[in-house]
């Protein structure tokens, strides 16, 4: 069973990140600008919570907040739900589940973060594991070694 550090080997550790004072707008650019649906928060290389297309909408569109006068600290999520590297992919995508979230920050045992993986993640690595067990099955079938 794959975990989630095999698919953070493969998209990378990187995170995009936003501090607490920046503006509700600011974030929203950014995360048009790198076609992302969240950002962690982080102020003094502590993790504060997380922003998402969903904290935009509930907390800021539908009430109708000045996105530029308002900060992302208003508004994240600031108890976020997280995973661990050794995390199973099928214990991250019944969190995600069970919880209605898309994202989560990958962090140790001292909370250090080590990438995000989303509800896309998990998909794109069951595929190529279904993928990968028809290509194994069909050539197990027909005899090529």
């Amino acid at each position: 069973m794959g975990t989630v550090q095999e698919i953070l080997k493969v998209k990378g550790n990187a995170v995009l990140s936003i501090g607490p004072q920046a503006s509700v707008l600011d974030a929203a650019v950014l995360m048009n600008k790198h076609k992302v649906g969240s950002l962690v928060v982080i102020d003094a290389d502590t993790v504060m919570g997380i922003i998402t297309e969903r904290d935009l909408l509930q907390r800021v569109l539908a009430v109708c907040r000045d996105a530029l006068k308002t900060f992302v600290s208003e508004v994240m999520t600031a108890e976020m739900l997280c995973c661990q590297p050794h995390t199973t992919v099928e214990e991250a995508r019944l969190v995600m589940k069970n919880h209605r979230v898309r994202h989560l920050p990958v962090v140790d045992d001292d909370g250090q973060l080590h990438g995000m993986i989303s509800i896309g993640d998990l998909n794109a690595y069951e595929s190529h594991s279904q993928e990968q067990t028809i290509h194994l099955l069909t050539t197990y079938i027909n005899g090529r070694t």
